[in-house]
Formats: C-alpha cells, structure tokens, sequence
C-alpha cells in the first residue's frame, strides 16, 4: 500500500529584500507601496535641501547629495538588484507518512516547519522537488485559514466544506456537531469579522476536523485556545488517527506532540535534523534547545501574548527574591507573572504549569479565586515549596484563564526555565547517596522510628 503522503527532495528558496512575492497581488501591493514610499522620500528629500539652502548663511548651497544621500539610506530602500540574498526555508526534505499516522514536526521558530505545511496544503509551490498526498486535505495553519470575514459562522461553515469538495447534505448532516463543538451557536449567525481569536479558531478547527478529510494537517494556531479546547482538540485528532485519517500536527506543546503522535520530525534550519520515536526525538530536541531563561519580559505590550482583555508582560523564576536560573529543590522557590487588564476583567484565573525535559506535567496549579480587576498592571507570585521537584531541567507554562469561554485566554508554553539541584546535606530527601535518585518528584516523607514487636 503507498503511503498517504510522499515528500520528495522539496525545497522552497526565497528572495530575500526582493519584490519576490508569491502571488500577482502581494506584487502589485509591494510595487505600489515602494512607489508610494519613494515620493515620501522626494519630498522630504526637497524639503531638507530647501532648510539646508535657506540656514546658509554664506548663501551657498546646500551638498547636491543631500538628497540621493536621503534617498538611498531612509528606510534602506534599495532597488532589487541591491540584494540578492537567498534564503531556504526548506532543502532536500524528504519522508513518507503512511494512512492513520498521527506525525509531529518540531523545531524552533523559522526552522521551516511553517513552510512545509503550506506546501503540504497547496498554499504556496515549491521551488524544486515535490509532494504527493493521496486523498483530501485539511489543514488549519493560522486563524481564519480559508474564511470570509463578512461571511456569518454558518456561511462560513459550508464554504469550508465546499471548498474540501463536500457536497450540501454531507455538510448540512454535520452542521450541528460542528457547531456544538466550537461552542459558537449564540454567533453562528453573525459574521465572523466580529469572532474573537478563540472564537475564530474554535470554529475553524471543528469544520476542519468534522468535514471528514483524509488528511488533516494542523500548525500551532492551537495556542490560542484555552486549556479545555485544546484537550478536546487533541482528542478529536486522536479519534481522527483511530478511524484511520492522517494527521501533521505542528507544535511548540511537547506534551501534547508525545502525547498524540506515532513518530516526530525534528526540522532544523530548513533540513531533517532527526526523525524517529517521539520519546527519542523529543530528548534530543530538547536537550539541543536547553537554554535556560529564568526571566522573560515582552518589551512592547502589543508583542506581549494575549488579546484585547489581557495581556501577559513578564514571567520570572525567583529564589530569596533573585532571579534564578538553578533552583535549590531544598528551599522555595517563586513563580513571579505580570500582566496587563486591558480593561476591566472578571472571572480571570492564573494558573502554572511545570513539566521536564520529557514534556512530562510534573505538577500544575491554579488560583481559583476568579479575579475581578480594573484595567492596569498586576503582579502574581506562586510558591514552590521546598521539597517538590526532583532534579533536572524545569519548563514553566503560564497561563491567564477566563472562565467565560467565549473570551481566549492566554497560554504561554516555554515561558520560563530552571534547573532544579539538590544542594545535598541534612535537608536532602536522598540523604548521603549522592547518584541519580527515581521519580520526578522529591516529595520529604515523615516516617516513625523503629519499633521493636
């Protein structure tokens, strides 16, 4: 039996500072906003000839190069042939996936994933090689992939579907369970435009999901969902796998990539660094990326990860009030968030997540007295305490939770990191033994003295 997708040597290359845009549109966008810039240039170029003129004092005028000097240097604006720079996103990747395998692609930001899954979906064309799917295709790879903003939920609902080739009955037979899923039947009639984030990816998952592909490719947009939405999701992937359908499933989770998939690739700079068993991928992977950030601010709060309602400025590892990157277990530690109440919030809860270098869940709590808060800047700390983890590298994920599930809460994987030591002597559960001690908790047990029967 051929497996359900074949990739074979693909590579995609791009110009890098060219007007090198994939479709005529982005072209005549990118050609109009450069004739647009250059007159902005002219003019501030002739007005700066002019103040130079008129300031002379001797009279003379100013340097004829003022203005090419202007021109040539705002904005680096060059002509195309100025750069001829080349990147390749992809080179030479190759691999097959066979019908019911659930696959995970992993790496780090710009490492190509992104890419390949665009070209997986017929989104963009490679520049050399090729890839073969052998039955039809969805995929979600970033909110509102394949939706009209001035369609409702329920006209949206059935283009998708249109577009995947399904016919009106076979969609119209699924309608509810798609709408019960996403949890959108308050706005299946109002145009998508005016969805929130969570709303618009609730939605574009579950017609994704339901429309009965053979092939379901989905990248990290899963991010934006809250906790429950994502184990539903997971969930229905999983189910997806069981009835036989394929699944390519992008992630920065990896907990959910050990959790849900069969095999992993790992893509580093645009290239198959290692593909194999989840458990074998994932360690190297992580013990390659193991850079320890025990403090992380956004500088710019519209970078920072959230919405309209909050936003999440910073989060930091703290022992005796210090920043630290290794954590005695012995002693506590604290988990200090910051976030931003764009407006005044309601039903607001903080929780942290702590998981090893498997993507193993060590341990997770909430602060479940919902917040009701005015807008402005808040700070959170959690406390560790002393005796809890065992030794190794610890990844932190933070979230910011709405009980209303209409509202996106934020969840942030990765926040933070810290290694977890035991500094030995009379507080260590291990006592005198001094190699590696089991479990991935240290929790200090009471125990009696020996009694004689």
């Amino acid at each position: 039996m051929k497996p359900i997708i074949t990739v074979e040597n693909l590579s995609k290359r791009y110009h890098l500072g060219q007007i090198g845009a994939t479709t005529l549109r982005e072209s005549a966008e990118r050609f109009l906003n450069r004739v647009r810039l250059r007159k902005t240039i002219d003019h501030a170029g002739k007005t700066l000839d002019h103040r130079l003129q008129t300031s002379d004092q001797g009279g003379a005028s100013a340097p004829s190069s003022s203005t090419s000097s202007l021109k040539s240097n705002v904005y680096g604006l060059k002509s195309s042939s100025d750069d001829t720079s080349e990147l390749w996103a992809l080179k030479d990747i190759s691999f097959e996936v066979n019908q019911g395998e659930v696959l995970g692609i992993i790496g780090r930001n710009g490492a190509g994933k992104s890419t390949l899954l665009k070209i997986l979906s017929r989104i963009t064309e490679p520049t050399s090689g090729r890839a073969i799917l052998r039955g039809r295709v969805a995929s979600l790879l970033e909110v509102g992939t394949g939706f009209h903003p001035e369609l409702t939920g329920r006209e949206n609902i059935f283009l998708n579907g249109a577009i995947l080739g399904m016919k009106k009955a076979e969609i119209a037979r699924k309608f509810d369970e798609i709408v019960a899923f996403a949890e959108v039947e308050r706005f299946i009639d109002t145009p998508v435009k005016r969805y929130s984030s969570g709303m618009y990816v609730r939605l574009a998952f579950a017609v994704a999901a339901h429309l009965e592909p053979e092939i379901l490719i989905i990248d990290e947009v899963l991010a934006v969902g809250d906790a429950a939405f994502q184990r539903r999701c997971l969930g229905k992937m999983s189910e997806q796998a069981q009835s036989g359908k394929t699944v390519l499933f992008v992630s920065h989770n990896m907990a959910a990539v050990a959790q849900l998939c069969q095999h992993v690739i790992w893509v580093d700079a645009g290239k198959i660094k290692l593909r194999g068993h989840p458990d074998v991928v994932l360690s190297d992977y992580l013990s390659h990326e193991s850079t320890l950030i025990a403090e992380r601010r956004w500088l710019c709060e519209r970078d920072a990860p959230g919405d309209e309602h909050v936003r999440l400025l910073a989060v930091r590892v703290l022992q005796e009030n210090q920043v630290a990157d290794v954590v005695d277990i012995n002693q506590s530690a604290n988990i200090e968030i910051a976030f931003a109440a764009q407006r005044p919030v309601s039903n607001l809860v903080s929780g942290v997540n702590l998981y090893n270098l498997a993507g193993t869940c060590l341990t997770a709590t909430c602060d479940w007295r919902p917040n009701a808060l005015a807008s402005g800047v808040y700070r959170k700390q959690v406390t560790i305490p002393p005796h809890t983890l065992a030794e190794g590298r610890v990844d932190v994920l933070v979230q910011l939770v709405f009980f209303d599930p209409h509202r996106s809460s934020v969840i942030q994987p990765n926040a933070v990191a810290f290694d977890a030591v035991d500094s030995g002597g009379r507080e260590s559960v291990r006592g005198p033994y001094k190699g590696e001690w089991p479990g991935v908790m240290r929790l200090k047990w009471e125990w009696t003295e020996a009694q004689a029967l």
